[in-house]
């Protein structure tokens, strides 16, 4: 598949995944959606790939939706919409299900299906000149790509409901405060800080990492109860890999743990 909405680039175990419609603020149209899909796909069932980043080109993280797409589509503006919220969101279910970690990188504002992209990651860098507006409500629509989901996780129902509602403007600084985001980062010391995040995460056990993700999404919904069976099924299957028998021994020997070798 030809990549021209979406680029990805694969160096030393890291997949970095760009959305390249600049001139559009990197709207999300058809192509993209299914481009960044098809883009989630490779790397995630990529072996050779320990971690995952998301950002934009240019001056913008990510507008949101392409509202012209969506004046164009006309009367057939719900069949539109369903349509591109279902490819976004198989997207979606692939970075937050693969194994590997996703960092995400708000190089700019974020805004309606920007914000929920902005704040998928495991690890979120935003530069300072990023501010978040959920958006939807301005033009009529309400929320998609999870961010009614995983907002109110992130910072609560209380201010999910400002954000999303009054199309609240969140800075990065203040989405750093309420935990919208890991930490923000002055613009110029972005790439910086994000290669060193990224070589620590490709230094880290991978499967240990995914069954880390996989344990901090389905403990939103579960009880107690079943959350720690999962627990247990969970941490079983990882000390029977080679990653916990190479952590546990380099322990013992009071070394550096090489996880990519395992």
């Amino acid at each position: 598949m030809s990549m021209n909405n979406v680029l990805v680039r694969k160096e030393g175990g890291a997949a970095w995944l760009t959305l390249n419609r600049p001139e559009a603020g990197n709207a999300v149209n058809p192509a993209m959606a299914r481009e960044l899909a098809e883009a989630a796909r490779n790397v995630a069932e990529d072996p050779t790939i320990r971690c995952v980043v998301l950002t934009g080109a240019g001056r913008l993280f990510c507008v949101g939706g392409d509202v012209a797409a969506m004046a164009a589509a006309g009367s057939e503006a719900g069949p539109f919409l369903r349509d591109l919220a279902d490819t976004l969101h198989g997207a979606i279910v692939t970075l937050t299900g693969m194994v590997k970690p996703l960092v995400v990188l708000v190089n700019g504002p974020a805004a309606g299906a920007g914000l929920s992209l902005g704040i998928l990651g495991d690890v979120v860098l935003a530069a300072r000149s990023a501010h978040f507006t959920a958006a939807y409500t301005g033009v009529g629509l309400s929320p998609d790509g999870g961010m009614s989901w995983l907002l109110p996780r992130l910072v609560g129902l209380r201010r999910a409901q400002a954000i999303i509602l009054t199309n609240e403007r969140i800075g990065a600084e203040q989405a750093e405060r309420i935990g919208m985001v890991t930490h923000m980062v002055e613009d110029a010391d972005l790439p910086s800080e994000a290669e060193a995040v990224v070589a620590r995460l490709i230094a880290a056990p991978t499967a240990a990492l995914g069954a880390a993700r996989r344990l901090l999404i389905d403990g939103a919904t579960a009880s107690l109860r079943d959350h720690l069976d999962h627990e247990a099924r969970t941490i079983a299957h990882a000390g029977a890999q080679a990653e916990a028998r190479e952590g546990i021994v380099a322990f013992i020997e009071r070394r550096k743990p090489d996880f990519e070798g395992a």
